[in-house]
């Protein structure tokens, strides 16, 4: 970087800090382009590129491929001990969710699958992908992998609701026992296409094992959320 960019990447990030905080940029707004920020702060595209890519670290601004940079919205409070769902969570905290089904399917089950849902070896697995929109942002890429014996005719119904919902109305199945595994990653091709974000962007990568209320193994969830998207909590009571 050049001599001085580093004093101009901090006065860019501020004086756009400072126009969220006094409410001239808003939630979900869009910025103007890279070449038009450059002209109005008298630099380069690549050191507007550098703040830009500082404050997207920091999860006040987000990037969409094609569509350019925008103003993040609040991050979504996930609590792990909350026995709830997607759109249930989102419509709790004032915010609007709304599911997409990518695609849903038989197929032979993984051998990585097969150890999660302990299946024999040359299982079939019942496969739902879908991606998750809060708002109208894309922020959640998730795979659903589900033990098909408990589960006949899933496939018919309409999977844009809440599998969870759908378990219990239809199949008297509820979670109980659930295990979770959290780790930041770079998001792989398949949910950076669905998010719109380059392969290998940070992401928060959330894998769930569900037990049913009998303790029998159903099915796991694998989840891939934008970084800047949920912030994870955990209320814990003492005994």
């Amino acid at each position: 970087m050049r001599e001085g960019a580093p004093k101009a990447v901090t006065a860019i990030g501020l004086a756009l800090q400072e126009q969220i905080e006094h409410g001239l940029l808003t939630c979900g707004s869009q910025l103007p382009a890279e070449r038009k920020l450059s002209e109005l702060f008298a630099t380069t595209r690549i050191t507007v590129r550098e703040a830009l890519l500082q404050l997207e670290a920091q999860g006040v601004v987000y990037r969409e491929e094609r569509r350019g940079w925008f103003i993040s919205p609040p991050r979504l409070a996930y609590n792990l001990m909350q026995r709830s769902h997607f759109h249930a969570m989102v419509s709790a905290q004032g915010r609007v969710p709304t599911t997409e089904v990518i695609s849903a399917r038989l197929q032979p089950a993984s051998a990585a699958v097969c150890a999660r849902l302990q299946l024999p070896a040359f299982s079939s697995v019942i496969q739902i992908c879908r991606a998750r929109r809060i708002d109208g942002r894309l922020v959640l890429y998730v795979e659903h992998y589900l033990n098909p014996q408990y589960f006949p005719q899933i496939l018919d119904f309409d999977l844009t609701q809440s599998i969870t919902e759908l378990y219990a109305r239809h199949y008297d199945l509820h979670y109980g026992r659930v295990r979770f595994e959290i780790v930041p990653t770079a998001l792989p091709a398949e949910a950076a296409a669905t998010l719109k974000v380059s392969t290998g962007s940070p992401g928060l990568r959330i894998e769930r094992i569900n037990y049913d209320q009998h303790e029998r193994l159903i099915d796991c969830d694998i989840e891939y959320w934008r970084h800047d998207a949920i912030h994870v909590g955990v209320d814990v009571l003492e005994r």
